[in-house]
């Protein structure tokens, strides 16, 4: 189990199309901070489909069916169910 399997096991959980989490709601949920680079670059955030990717945390919303719509860095995400 990775360190985003929680957040990814939250959207498959959830009723909704549509999620905003707060930043700290998102590290509640993985019971961890975010990274660094998670609160200041947009693309940590990136709907990657690429098995290879180094960004390891997008696996757990894009193999689930959801996408990142929005993110309004050190705030809050939008993530859609596709």
């Amino acid at each position: 189990m990775g360190k985003y399997s929680r957040l990814g096991a939250f959207l498959q959980n959830s009723r909704n199309n549509t999620e905003v989490l707060s930043f700290r709601q998102i590290e509640s949920i993985i019971g961890s901070v975010l990274p660094n680079s998670a609160l200041v670059h947009r693309e940590w955030w990136s709907n990657e489909i690429n098995p290879n990717t180094k960004h390891i945390q997008c696996r757990e919303w894009v193999n689930i069916g959801w996408k990142v719509d929005n993110v309004i860095l050190g705030d809050k995400v939008t993530f859609l169910k596709r």
